[in-house]
């Protein structure tokens, strides 16, 4: 492939644990809006900083020989990672949404593959439950901080005063200090 090219000419691949997995040639439209929603919002805070870069769906990331994959949206702060035909080494942020098919590899093999290779930050996002799992790198392990979902209505109006004030509705990126996703925003419609 020419290196000039702004496109792939083969198809969308992962390698996980030295096996290739061929990806879905298009995720559904909620997946593609979420991702889009969650690069937004990176782009636009990291914009005009110099340390960290945002990227979404379409990168491979070459963690180690045998595992290279392409994540929905990830932050990458170390800028010698970054080459021409992808990333090499652990991305500071993933960002994992899931669908049916890669429901299991998201929560188990690649979450694993994530923490080994020094991952600080991995995030499992549900657009079914409209939930996201965050987890934090602790002493080489991801370790769940915090699960963030979006209240229906319904569910909302049938809560107590203090179960509203402790529903947690913000992510706090740990990267930042200043960085709170509202978790609404990133089930947002178009």
């Amino acid at each position: 492939m020419n290196e000039a090219l702004a496109y792939r000419d083969e198809p969308f691949a992962e390698k996980i644990n030295g096996q290739t997995i061929l990806m879905s040639p298009s995720p559904a439209v909620s997946h593609n809006r979420i991702a889009g929603n969650i690069y937004s919002i990176f782009r636009q805070f990291l914009k005009g900083k110099k340390h960290c870069v945002p990227f979404f769906d379409g990168v491979d990331v070459h963690l180690d020989d045998d595992n290279v994959f392409i994540p929905d949206v990830m932050i990458v702060c170390d800028r010698n990672k970054i080459k021409h035909n992808g990333i090499y080494g652990a991305p500071d942020l993933v960002v994992e949404i899931l669908s049916p098919s890669t429901l299991t590899r998201d929560r188990g093999v690649k979450k694993a593959v994530y923490e080994r290779a020094g991952v600080r930050e991995y995030w499992i996002v549900d657009p079914l439950a409209q939930s996201v799992e965050v987890y934090h790198l602790r002493e080489g392990k991801l370790e769940l901080d915090h699960a963030y979902i979006v209240y229906p209505d319904w569910e909302w109006e049938r809560m107590t005063e203090k179960e509203k004030e402790e529903a947690r509705l913000s992510v706090k990126v740990s990267l930042y200090d200043n960085l709170e996703v509202d978790v609404r925003e990133v089930f947002e419609a178009f």
